[in-house]
């Protein structure tokens, strides 16, 4: 029964993510959705203003704080372990739901592309940072980033057997192809509105600071890892500065 719960809470916590993971393409780039990231104002500019900057700093904290090595170690005295990343997933996906629920757009365009061509190229390359994120996670394994492999073992009363980590294509060209997809979302659309604008460069900050905790601590935890960084760069693909095929080194 414990491992039947288990398995059910990590495929629930899968299901609600990859729920408002769809509902996330819509609300950020105006598209079948009743309210978007570039609706009219709602209220004061200020309160708005109060409002975002709060929801964004939620998620930013409880997306970095959880996933630090000595969180997870903390947090694995309460819970099984089998768990933990279905945890960080749910968590994850209830900060982002509240972000999208309680957004409070400002209004004020900054830009607004009218030629069809442009605009139709801009939503095409939105939509393609969505396509090129999500194939980065299956590069290095979907299921057990969303915590659905930990629980499937543990309803198997298996033990997960510890992953080598390897570099498989975009992880060649760019260290971290699940951000640079995230500021292709954030950056590529054809009316940019000051509350997108808000939501881009607090977002862009969030991933530059992610990505120096993040990098620290693959570095006390992987010395390899610092090969990696010379040779691969971080966020701008780099065909010319590629890892070798098949060279066994941790991706972040």
């Amino acid at each position: 029964m414990k491992r039947s719960l288990i398995f059910i809470y990590g495929v629930v916590s899968y299901a609600l993510f990859f729920a408002v993971f769809l509902y996330s393409i819509g609300f950020i780039g105006n598209i079948f959705v009743p309210k978007s990231i570039d609706s009219a104002a709602t209220g004061p500019l200020g309160t708005s203003l109060l409002i975002n900057v709060g929801l964004l700093a939620l998620f930013a904290i409880q997306h970095s704080v959880m996933a630090r090595p000595a969180f997870k170690r903390w947090l694995t005295k309460f819970i099984p372990e089998s768990i933990e990343r279905s945890t960080y997933v749910l968590l994850s996906t209830i900060c982002l739901g509240l972000l999208i629920w309680q957004w409070a757009p400002i209004g004020g365009v900054i830009w607004n592309v009218t030629n069809n061509w442009s605009a139709i190229t801009l939503t095409s390359l939105y939509l393609a940072s969505w396509v090129f994120l999500l194939y980065a996670t299956f590069l290095i394994n979907h299921f057990d980033l969303f915590g659905l492999s930990q629980v499937t073992y543990a309803l198997r009363n298996k033990q997960q057997p510890e992953q080598g980590f390897i570099t498989p294509a975009l992880y060649r060209i760019v260290r971290h192809p699940i951000y640079t997809g995230w500021l292709g979302i954030m950056w590529f659309t054809p009316t940019m509105t000051a509350t997108h604008l808000l939501f881009a460069v607090i977002s862009t900050l969030y991933i530059l600071v992610g990505i120096k905790l993040e990098e620290r601590d693959l570095d006390k935890i992987h010395p390899e890892y610092q090969q990696y960084k010379e040779q691969v760069p971080s966020l701008i693909p780099s065909p010319k500065r590629r890892l070798a095929r098949g060279t066994r080194i941790l991706s972040a």
